[in-house]
């Protein structure tokens, strides 16, 4: 028997729920700490499913405060609130000596990131983070490309996420989900937090990042909805310009990570699933469309992963370290964009 306690049961967290329960059947015992005590159950599109109870029909076993939850001894946590509320239960898990899967981002600062990294460290737990493109299989053949030297001298870097805020969920009002409130950590950069993932796995950090935008559109958010940021990365994949563009506006959606080198380029298009390479003189040398894939094969393969980790077959493919380095970025980001100026990543530690 596996013992999973989850801390919000939200979208996402049902989501894990779902493919926990498929990878483990009745070997699955679910515990749960809540608080709004939503019983709304979703179905893998996010569309409600009429006339089901969520912990009824998945069996959870609730908790209305986190040391009796804790007491349960679970194999592991699964944190899946809003990120402002990330880590003060990252700690208690981390005391309780219990394994922890967190949904990105880590948190909305680095208040408590020190003292979390240490208890983790000290009792050589097992802490994830849920970047689950990492499980993306077109986004793992521009990894291998780029170990390989395909591309040669990389000349450019660019990403572009946009997708309209209140098309997320539809099964509630966007004006109250975490992404478009301050409170709870919300905002463009942190919600979107993926592609600097993404950038920090494919190259590490960049030196430093300049962020423009803002809330600039009509949406109800007191938030930032619109963040495009040039960074400079100096490292071992080269020198060259790094762009990052990310909005809660865009229809329809658009979501495309872009490499440019003298030996190559290749272009992921991750709304229409499609990975096309270039040589050096421009032709077409690979294209998939990756035909049977399907989103939630990222999350499943993660829940394997995450799995095997928690029963000792397999090591953290995202650390709480390699955590703390996308939301490194995405703080410096937005303190480049509140402050308008040029952050050196090395500043973001410094004003913690």
């Amino acid at each position: 028997m596996v013992r999973i306690l989850f801390c919000g049961l939200g979208g996402i967290g049902q989501r894990h729920l779902r493919n926990l329960r498929t990878l483990l059947g009745d070997e699955l015992e679910v515990h749960a700490y809540r608080v709004r005590r939503q019983r709304i159950k979703l179905q893998d599109n996010l569309s409600v499913e009429q006339g089901a109870d969520l912990e009824a029909d998945y069996g959870v076993i609730v908790h209305h405060d986190l040391d009796s939850a804790l007491a349960q001894q679970p194999d592991a946590v699964y944190i899946c609130n809003p990120n402002a509320l990330h880590v003060p239960i990252a700690l208690a898990c981390a005391k309780a000596g219990v394994a922890v899967f967190m949904e990105k981002p880590l948190a909305s600062d680095l208040q408590g990131m020190d003292e979390l990294q240490a208890l983790v460290e000290e009792k050589q737990l097992l802490f994830y983070v849920g970047y689950n493109f990492r499980f993306h299989p077109g986004l793992q053949r521009v990894k291998a490309l780029l170990d390989d030297g395909f591309f040669g001298n990389i000349i450019r870097v660019s990403a572009e996420i946009g997708e309209y805020l209140p098309n997320w969920h539809k099964y509630e009002d966007y004006r109250q989900m975490y992404a478009a409130r301050a409170d709870q950590g919300g905002g463009v950069i942190l919600s979107q937090i993926h592609e600097m993932d993404l950038i920090y796995w494919f190259f590490g950090l960049p030196q430093n990042i300049l962020c423009v935008g803002g809330q600039l559109s009509n949406l109800e958010v007191d938030v930032e909805d619109t963040a495009t940021s040039l960074m400079q990365y100096r490292g071992e994949r080269g020198s060259f310009p790094i762009h990052l563009h990310q909005d809660f506006i865009q229809r329809p959606p658009v979501r495309t990570f872009k490499i440019i080198g003298d030996g190559g380029s290749a272009v992921m298009d991750l709304v229409n699933t499609r990975l096309t390479i270039y040589d050096a003189l421009g032709e077409v040398v690979e294209s998939e469309a990756f035909d049977g894939f399907v989103r939630n094969d990222m999350f499943l393969n993660q829940a394997r992963h995450f799995l095997d980790c928690l029963q000792g077959r397999d090591q953290a493919q995202v650390t709480l370290f390699d955590g703390l380095q996308s939301l490194r970025l995405a703080l410096a980001a937005r303190q480049s964009l509140h402050q308008g100026v040029r952050v050196e990543l090395d500043e973001v530690m410094a004003n913690a």
